[in-house]
């Protein structure tokens, strides 16, 4: 196969990870014959600081060209005091906008041997493997917004479409998986939750009657997601409530730095990316975490080129860097001695080739 990927380092550790990613995949490319192209671009403030835009057209244009693209990270401090329509973050919104993505996917599957890193007690993670299915494009982070010096105003919408959408994606998953689905909401407060829960309930007694259907309000979702993880299986939920509660669900794998996301439209042109942010402070120290990047890489070969034997590949050889004992610092526990970003990159794309 030839595929054109593009690269999106973006910033603070997202060059490193990213970097590490493509090690990977240029071990699949050697070892089942295929070609990547393989092209980088400036998103963030990357791209402010070259372009003075977060999402410059040249990285438009390549993206445009891509069958996918993978990310690293956006944003930092140095960032903070832009104009809003210019920060970091809107260069990642627009790119969204740009593909069309509206369902983001996070898998959250804790790696047995690393039951140690996650402070939740090793009893509670056995057999805890849920996809959370984030929607991307509505919500509080695209509605109207204004903002006066002693008061500021975000506002939140939702239409029956938008919910509609990301509700079959999640029903779809569940049917392959445990044929359950968890919607969560704010429906006791909130109006869009309200309409929420009306489209979700009506779609799922029409489309999918068979499957086992759950509403929990976003406060109850986070403290099960904690107290019982092991009984969900795919949670579907809004834009801002699945950005909270992801980063929430990341501690039953340990580390932010374990997990993977894609970000799917109606087609096979997908976004993928680590779930963690650019961690600033770490940046250019060779410490960062690259797995949740690698395992993106491996979502992307999955979802949007058809190639399952060569995302399993990846999926199997972090596993059997993780079986071997190497360890980045963010999950190595007391004791344990931890290698670098590259090393780890370097061991995992071995094990890809072995």
């Amino acid at each position: 196969m030839q595929a054109t990927i593009a690269i999106l380092p973006g910033d603070g550790i997202g060059a490193e990870v990213t970097r590490e990613a493509v090690k990977v995949l240029r071990a699949v490319e050697t070892k089942f014959g295929h070609r990547f192209d393989l092209p980088e671009a400036l998103i963030g403030g990357a791209g402010l600081d070259a372009e003075n835009d977060p999402f410059p057209q040249q990285t438009a244009a390549i993206c445009a060209d891509a069958a996918a693209v993978l990310l690293g990270a956006v944003g930092g401090p140095k960032w903070d005091n832009v104009p809003t329509e210019s920060r970091p973050e809107k260069g990642l919104l627009r790119l969204r906008a740009a593909l069309n993505v509206f369902a983001n996917l996070r898998p959250v599957a804790p790696h047995p041997i690393l039951s140690g890193a996650s402070p939740i007690r090793a009893e509670l993670l056995k057999g805890v493997d849920i996809m959370v299915v984030r929607e991307l494009t509505g919500g509080i982070y695209f509605g109207e917004k204004s903002r006066t010096q002693d008061s500021a105003t975000d506002v939140c919408t939702y239409t029956r479409g938008e919910i509609e959408r990301v509700l079959h994606i999640a029903a779809k998953l569940a049917a392959g998986r445990r044929n359950k689905v968890t919607s969560v909401d704010k429906s006791n407060v909130l109006e869009t939750s309200r309409l929420w829960r009306e489209v979700t309930t009506e779609l799922m007694q029409r489309d999918y009657p068979g499957m086992e259907l759950e509403h929990l309000l976003v406060d109850a979702a986070a403290m099960h997601l904690l107290s019982r993880p092991a009984d969900f299986d795919v949670l579907v939920t809004e834009n801002m409530f699945g950005d909270i509660l992801t980063d929430e669900a990341s501690m039953l794998a340990g580390s932010m730095g374990m997990l993977p996301s894609a970000s799917l439209n109606d087609g096979s042109v997908g976004l993928y990316e680590p779930i963690h942010g650019s961690a600033p402070d770490i940046a250019g120290r060779n410490i960062a975490n690259p797995c949740g990047t690698v395992l993106s890489a491996a979502m992307l070969l999955r979802l949007s080129l058809g190639l399952d034997e060569e995302a399993a590949a990846i999926e199997d050889a972090v596993n059997r860097v993780l079986s071997d004992g190497l360890r980045t610092g963010d999950i190595a526990r007391a004791g344990e001695s931890a290698i670098g970003t590259a090393e780890f990159g370097s061991a995992i794309a071995a094990a890809v080739a072995a």
